[in-house]
């Protein structure tokens, strides 16, 4: 999906944002070597700028390089999903403090606007529009923590764990929307211990269910061929 905010990305930038598209949806498939004359020829590219795009993602943690091997499809790992977890949770709690402290009343207002538009039910919604509001809901928390950082660096970890949450998200909209009408209740209140309270509950994920909803990823992406 192209960047809004980059309308007119250049020939190597929309290489870039193709391939990073595979990548996330595991359109190769876990610890998968990628074949770079398959690939250019698939995309109708040159080798140069598409070994600059693979690079660039292998910087991103998309792809993983092998020394003398070559460029891999990272593998969906249990701990590895863990520790994002761990860490987007680290992350969204600071900056649903930053949140309380800098939005206004009327970013709160938008919030609550969005909640009531998109509802708790899924509408036969896919799991990939679900997760975009998911996405929408917790990156606009942090662009009001007005921290540009911390937006760029939950973008990240998002679209590295974009797939699994396709998996984990048909079953848990409702909850989902419920704990999200409740940090909106925090943010209006001014409430920033009850909203990082609420933000880490939100977030938070045993290793055991991660490790179920990744085997359920894997079932998935190899049902898809």
């Amino acid at each position: 999906m192209i960047d809004p905010a980059n309308k007119f990305p250049s020939r190597a930038e929309s290489l870039y944002l193709a391939v990073k598209e595979m990548a996330i949806q595991f359109q190769f498939k876990p610890g998968e070597r990628i074949n770079e004359v398959e690939l250019a020829g698939s995309l109708g590219a040159s080798r140069t700028p598409l070994r600059e795009a693979l690079n660039r993602l292998v910087a991103e943690e998309f792809l993983v390089l092998k020394p003398r091997r070559g460029i891999f499809c990272r593998d969906l790992k249990p701990l590895e999903m863990f520790e994002l977890y761990q860490f987007r949770a680290i992350l969204e709690v600071a900056a649903v403090r930053l949140a309380c402290e800098n939005a206004t009343e009327e970013d709160v207002n938008e919030l609550s606007s969005f909640l009531d538009e998109t509802g708790p039910e899924t509408d036969g919604r896919s799991s990939q529009e679900l997760v975009a509001f998911d996405e929408y809901f917790h990156e606009k928390i942090t662009v009001l923590s007005r921290n540009r950082e911390m937006i760029r660096t939950l973008k990240n970890i998002n679209a590295r764990i974009k797939y699994f949450r396709w998996v984990d998200m048909d079953s848990k909209r409702h909850g989902t929307q419920s704990e999200h009408w409740a940090i909106v209740q925090a943010l209006k209140a001014d409430d920033a211990d009850l909203a990082a309270e609420l933000m880490n509950a939100h977030i938070s994920r045993r290793l055991d269910q991660i490790t179920a909803a990744v085997k359920e990823s894997y079932s998935r992406i190899y049902l898809v061929d």
